[in-house]
């Protein structure tokens, strides 16, 4: 009889600590798909890209800031190039060349082509240039324009790094 309730209590014992391990091993697989939907939810396309009502008023106000100056509307507008050349010290010709498709805030990593709404922005490209956005400034831009807070070093052609710019708006 010490047998059999020594095999009971041992059995008992031992899907005690199966149930235990089970459900610490539920547990931890639930706070690895949490942290992971998080960052999976971090990591959608902007807002900007999907609202076209938002992306248009963060859009207007880059135009109408003096220190930003987004443009210009029209790409033949020589009088923006030139204000834009008075800003920067430099002729027409030259500020022409620092424009959105070279800024380091503009995004046109793969990840960011899909986040553009094709109903809204066909084409995607044209023969001035191509959409992409503007992490500085919140709004889907035209890489042949510019603005007055330009910065050299782009664009940005890596999921990777338009990770790292995600990461740091959404840190601001």
């Amino acid at each position: 009889m010490v047998g059999v309730a020594l095999t009971v209590t041992a059995g008992t014992q031992r899907r005690k600590i199966m149930k235990l391990l089970l459900e610490n091993w539920r547990e931890y697989l639930n706070e690895g798909i949490t942290i992971t939907i998080g960052k999976v939810k971090e990591m959608v396309c902007p807002k900007p890209t999907q609202d076209l009502e938002l992306n248009t008023k963060n859009r207007n106000a880059a135009i109408k800031t003096e220190y930003i100056q987004y443009g210009p509307l029209n790409l033949a507008d020589e009088d923006y190039w030139v204000r834009a050349a008075e800003h920067w010290n430099t002729t027409p010709d030259v500020a022409k060349k620092s424009n959105c498709s070279n800024c380091t805030a503009f995004d046109i990593s793969p990840r960011m082509k899909e986040c553009m709404p094709g109903p809204t922005s066909e084409p995607i490209e044209d023969k001035e240039g191509y959409l992409g956005y503007c992490w500085m400034h919140h709004f889907k831009c035209h890489s042949a324009r510019s603005c007055y807070t330009w910065a050299a070093g782009g664009p940005i052609s890596k999921d990777s790094v338009s990770y790292q710019w995600q990461e740091k708006n959404d840190a601001s």
